[in-house]
């Protein structure tokens, strides 16, 4: 790690500290993640070695935070004076790209702050877009986030661009409850079936999340703020009506479904009044109960409201 300067950390993400650093040659900035690794017997486990070479091959997309290197560090314990063996606790930094801001610090910002003001309409769709090409490109290549949320979207402020961050990791290293800052895991984006105990989920998780994100974008405010699994799943029901049978065929034998109170769908658009009806309808086909009816990205991408955006550019 002597090719980089640490500058400071940045986070500590759900999989280990995140430091903002340069690399020495170039002078370019970098996020280093430091994951912990599982070791076995051989090394590196194959499970965490795929998902690296994965995400090298995904971050070819503009839309996809940059997986620049991987650097492998073997840290021997002190315990050797001890008489005792060595252990190696091996340590692997991936090195991406550094971006200085994300979707959340920038909502945040137009929320708080010394001028408090809504996004642009222009700004929303642009960004939408590119986090629908970002899923649509995942997905073409069967891979699922699992845990899209604003936090993890990352924005290159100068050239307006949006980009996914924290691709993959879940299945290399086996996602904690909490982060090591025990921020507990929010749960305000995770789809209804994953709530309800779903083993068999699909591209729908991550569409539904994505929707959850664009009403956070138009409200300024995330549109289902639940503390645990229980008032999330009610913050929804209240909102799209308790699910039926009719709606989403076997529902009713998820894991955790119990009878829950009768309510009627409201009308979306009042929770969204900024929105026009183009972009309440695209809404509406992300948020659908039934995961087979949600709209997949690679549809989104085609959807009338973002008929008024230069496509080209992207």
């Amino acid at each position: 790690m002597e090719k980089y300067e640490k500058l400071e950390k940045v986070g500590e993400g759900t999989y280990g500290k995140v430091y903002k650093a340069k690399e020495k040659a170039t002078g370019q900035l970098v996020a280093l993640k430091k994951t912990r690794l599982e070791m076995d017997e051989e090394g590196i486990p194959p499970t965490a070695l795929r998902e690296i070479s994965l995400l090298q091959m995904l971050s070819q997309s503009v839309y996809i935070v940059r997986l620049l290197c991987v650097e492998h560090v073997d840290k021997a314990s002190k315990t050797v004076a001890a008489g005792c063996q060595p252990s190696t606790k091996p340590l692997l930094y991936l090195v991406f790209e550094y971006l200085d801001t994300d979707l959340k610090k920038y909502i945040d910002s137009h929320r708080k702050g010394p001028n408090p003001r809504p996004l642009a309409p222009s700004l929303i769709q642009s960004f939408l877009f590119q986090l629908c090409k970002g899923v649509a490109h995942c997905h073409s290549h069967g891979v699922l986030h699992r845990d899209l949320k604003p936090q993890n979207l990352l924005l290159d402020q100068q050239k307006g661009i949006l980009k996914i961050a924290d691709l993959g990791l879940g299945r290399a290293f086996t996602v904690p409850l909490k982060s090591y800052t025990h921020e507990i895991v929010t749960l305000w984006y995770r789809a209804p079936e994953v709530l309800l105990g779903s083993t068999h989920y699909s591209t729908g998780v991550d569409m539904w999340s994505v929707g959850c994100i664009f009403a956070e974008m138009a409200r300024r405010q995330a549109l289902f703020p639940g503390d645990s699994e229980f008032q999330q799943l009610l913050n929804i029901f209240r909102l799209l009506g308790t699910p039926t049978e009719e709606q989403w065929p076997g529902v009713s034998s998820l894991r955790d479904w119990h009878v829950y109170p009768r309510w009627e769908a409201q009308n979306l658009a009042r929770v969204v009044p900024t929105l026009g009806p183009e972009a309440v309808d695209l809404l509406s086909k992300m948020l659908k109960y039934n995961p087979a009816e949600r709209i997949s990205a690679k549809a989104a991408l085609d959807h009338p409201y973002f008929d008024g955006l230069d496509k080209s550019q992207f």
